[in-house]
């Protein structure tokens, strides 16, 4: 009887006993709750089937959604001083940056990217919220002036994906000063006639929303995405009443007109390429008019018509 029980036994369990289902094969969605197989929900861009819940998103993702056949280069980004106040709270912020470099892979929070969009070039650049918090630090003013900088010198719209919960504490008043020069850096865009496109991701908050995330030539923002300086906890305890539902969301603020649409991810590349086929083409439009018209009035023909007269020649 020992025998079966101690020898017998335990081989049957094992042969019968079904496996555990890995943890990442599936992922609870934070706004319904739903149970999302990963591979269904990296099909669909990381937004739940059931909610439209928009989940967020790494450069990598980004990058390879919007740019054709997933071809694109990334831009080396300028160094920037470590620590410069040698912070310390419960960790060093040199501390802090390896773990975030080990996670995500990245340099810092934002990454830029240049390639074709549809045909037409463009510079994207993507705040990554996993990058602490994708807090506006020097490295992220450095990235958005390098990016600024390269598309002056393509002659290409720059579009930014933003995702931040604001300045970067451990960089006290140096990440403050990234607003005013990524503000100049989007100003030199203007000057050269160039767009400049934000999408706000959620959550774009923070010293973000008060420096290059509301300055785009055109405001798009993915759905229920929260856009605010203050956050609504913060308001409320502030001003003790309860705000309106939806407060601070994408849909609130393109009712109030701040935005200029809300475009599910699905959507993003058609809606993104489309406007920049409109701008990239838009020169050369005026110029195939230009000919049109040449073609259909003949040099000589405008020659020999009359020429307009002023309102005070048609009086006398």
């Amino acid at each position: 009887m020992n025998w079966l029980t101690n020898k017998v036994l335990p081989k049957i369990r094992k042969l019968t006993t079904a496996k555990d289902t890995p943890d990442n094969l599936w992922l609870k969605c934070p706004s319904c709750g739903q149970m999302l197989f990963h591979s269904d929900l990296a099909a669909n861009l990381q937004v739940c089937g059931h909610c439209n819940h928009h989940m967020r998103l790494g450069p990598k993702e980004r990058f390879d959604m919007l740019f054709d056949d997933k071809s694109y280069d990334i831009i080396e980004l300028p160094d920037v001083q470590a620590d410069p106040l040698k912070f310390r709270d419960s960790k060093k912020y040199t501390d802090r940056l390896r773990d975030a470099r080990n996670k995500t892979s990245d340099k810092d929070a934002m990454v830029v990217a240049h390639g074709k969009m549809g045909g037409n070039g463009a510079v994207v650049g993507v705040q990554n919220f996993n990058f602490m918090g994708g807090s506006l630090g020097m490295a992220v003013g450095e990235a958005i002036v390098a990016a600024s900088k390269l598309a002056i010198l393509q002659k290409a719209p720059l579009i930014l994906f933003t995702s931040a919960g604001g300045a970067r504490m451990q960089e006290g008043i140096l990440s403050l000063m990234q607003m005013p020069r990524t503000t100049v850096a989007v100003q030199r865009l203007k000057e050269a006639r160039l767009p400049f496109i934000v999408v706000l991701t959620d959550p774009t908050t923070g010293g973000v929303t008060a420096s290059y995330a509301m300055l785009g030539d055109i405001q798009i923002a993915e759905p229920g995405a929260l856009i605010c300086f203050a956050g609504p906890r913060v308001i409320e305890e502030t001003i003790r009443e309860k705000l309106p539902d939806g407060f601070q969301r994408a849909e609130f603020l393109l009712e109030k007109g701040m935005l200029d649409m809300v475009v599910n991810r699905g959507e993003m590349k058609e809606t993104l390429t489309r406007i920049v086929d409109l701008i990239a083409n838009k020169k050369k439009a005026e110029v195939e008019i230009k000919e049109a018209l040449e073609e259909a009035v003949p040099e000589e023909e405008a020659e020999t018509l009359p020429a307009e007269t002023s309102p005070e020649e048609n009086q006398s």
